[in-house]
């Protein structure tokens, strides 16, 4: 059922991930003035010529972002007409286009007005909700004519905590945002140690990381917690169970590639991947969330 929606589906998701790993590459390399501040031409030209790196790097990222904006729009459309019959996917699909819509405008805005850091703080986090939402409209195409979808019944307390967890792995995102956008990245220059002290100057950059860095971490006690009271408690839902271990599998990645940053000095690749699985655990998230909100808490 579905199979050309969900092949589209599919190579959306995929595609919304290459933007957000450009977008990565973008500021790692610090090429978002690389078309100056011209938007949607670049330097007043279609097809810039002899461009420098940072020109490709940057051109390409909107060239793409503009591609999988077209997509998301026939994606939710589609998505609206084959599978209205399911409650989530109106909001769904009117989400995926407002976030792709405001993502773009935001990335236009800081062209045009500037690269403030508080606004591609905000950019970056509303990728990770773009990106959420366009999974999940594909996800609903994969579950819509099965049997039983996942609908657990779990008690009040586990739904709240679930739902806070949520809410602060999204703050965190936009903690980890700030540190990358304000160069704060390196100014904790070891591990565990914040240059060769326990608790620093909390102020300027070195107090942005730090403040990641203990967000980050309650983040991850955060996620055992609910792992473990998933399976004390809700083993039998197959669903709750392998999310959440998938959930601490990308945390505790995404805490060796952020330990991994400090010790290489920021290193590329390592850097983007740290983008890529924190985007991934809040989209794991975002599945818990509306599996939970299919039957009222107990």
């Amino acid at each position: 059922m579905h199979r050309s929606l969900k092949i589209f589906g599919t190579l959306t998701s995929i595609g919304m991930v290459i933007v957000l790993m450009q977008g990565a590459l973008v500021t790692k390399t610090e090429s978002g003035e690389g078309c100056g501040a011209t938007w949607p031409l670049c330097f007043g030209e279609v097809i810039p010529t002899n461009p420098a790196i940072e020109t490709i790097i940057e051109y390409s990222h909107r060239i793409v972002s503009g591609l999988l904006g077209a997509m998301v729009i026939i994606l939710a459309i589609w998505a609206w007409r084959k599978l209205s019959h399911i409650r989530e996917t109106k909001v769904m699909a009117i989400l995926a286009v407002l976030f792709i819509i405001f993502q773009g405008l935001l990335g236009a805005g800081a062209v045009v007005f500037g690269q403030s850091h508080a606004i591609l703080a905000l950019h970056f986090g509303i990728s990770a909700i773009s990106l959420a939402t366009v999974v999940l409209l594909t996800t609903l195409a994969f579950e819509d004519g099965k049997p039983n979808p996942p609908a657990p019944i779990v008690k009040k307390g586990y739904k709240g905590y679930i739902l806070a967890v949520f809410a602060y792995c999204y703050a965190v995102i936009y903690t980890g945002a700030y540190v990358k956008h304000t160069q704060a990245t390196l100014a904790c220059g070891d591990f565990p140690l914040c240059n060769g002290q326990w608790i620093p100057m909390l102020s300027g950059p070195v107090g942005a990381h730090f403040f990641h860095r203990v967000a980050g971490t309650l983040l991850l006690i955060l996620l055992v917690v609910a792992l473990i009271w998933t399976l004390r408690k809700y083993s039998h839902y197959r669903s709750l169970v392998w999310t959440h271990i998938l959930c601490v599998i990308l945390v505790l990645t995404q805490y060796a590639t952020g330990i991994s940053i400090v010790l290489t000095g920021n290193e590329l690749f390592v850097a983007m991947m740290h983008a890529l699985i924190v985007s991934i655990l809040f989209t794991t998230l975002c599945y818990i969330v509306m599996i939970l909100s299919r039957n009222k808490a107990v």
